[in-house]
């Protein structure tokens, strides 16, 4: 059965982004040849789910595109009407009603790639089935926080953790 994954970065003290979408503090661990399992992970997955604030900060910085959408169906939650894309789909309904429809479907898994208002809708109707985590060593004191609360705890199994060279730490959990 398909499975919903949040597969994100994060800062030791729990941001994804700067208050003015920097994350170019991510690249203090940029390794050549090392990708902290990326391409693996991507090779299990099909579908991007993504809050629009997320999408506009990815289009900011590859020039208008979503690189995604090349090789996965898209979908972008949003308030607004957007009108699709190749590939994109802008959401606007109930996130309950599409995961359980793309999980319904024939399939790989489904990923999540944040912000913080997707993960928490997410986290707030139990439809993410794992988290896998990766934590830079760094420490931003202020920022976009990934996990905002404002929903019942979750309780989670851990499942792995890997330490990398550059101090990156990757933990891996699943729904209980």
């Amino acid at each position: 059965m398909r499975k919903v994954i949040l597969y994100i970065s994060m800062s030791l003290d729990g941001y994804i982004a700067t208050n003015d979408d920097d994350i170019s503090w991510l690249d203090q661990v940029a390794l050549e040849g090392e990708d902290y399992g990326y391409s693996k992970f991507y090779k299990e997955v099909d579908t991007y789910i993504v809050g629009k604030k997320t999408y506009d900060v990815i289009l900011s910085l590859t020039g208008g595109v979503l690189p995604q959408s090349e090789n996965l169906d898209c979908y972008v939650f949003t308030r607004q009407k957007i009108d699709n894309k190749k590939n994109i789909t802008f959401y606007n309904d109930d996130i309950e009603s599409l995961i359980t429809e793309l999980k319904a479907n024939e399939g790989k898994n489904i990923v999540c790639d944040g912000g913080g208002q997707i993960v928490k809708l997410l986290m707030a109707k139990n439809l993410i089935d794992e988290y896998v985590i990766t934590i830079i060593p760094t420490i931003l004191g202020d920022g976009k926080r990934l996990f905002i609360g404002g929903i019942a705890p979750v309780n989670l199994k851990a499942y792995s953790s890997r330490y990398y060279e550059s101090g990156v730490v990757q933990v891996h959990y699943i729904k209980q």
